[in-house]
């Protein structure tokens, strides 16, 4: 498996390395779910809607809690055909 490795800058300036561990489509739209590379240990994934502009594909922040919510739910809706669920009650 080909490993999709990005990079991001924050809004101080420093750059960081990102592996986009899932793409998937949600109401019409396509959104990437983002882990940092250099924390293994990290729990809490990144998640940006692809958009597109003169240059291509670009990642935004997502809205609104709507569209958190309903990117969760399908997100969690794969990994439970997967087989990979995960309960946030096993933090």
């Amino acid at each position: 498996m080909q490993e999709n490795i990005i990079n991001l800058i924050d809004e101080n300036g420093i750059e960081s390395e990102f592996e986009i561990i899932l793409t998937l489509e949600a109401e019409g739209k396509e959104y990437a779910i983002l882990m940092p590379v250099e924390d293994e240990d990290a729990e809490e994934a990144l998640i940006f809607r692809i958009d597109q502009d003169e240059d291509g594909e670009i990642l935004v922040a997502l809205e609104s809690d709507d569209e958190y919510e309903t990117v969760v739910a399908v997100y969690n809706a794969i990994m439970e055909e997967e087989g990979l669920n995960y309960d946030e009650d096993e933090q």
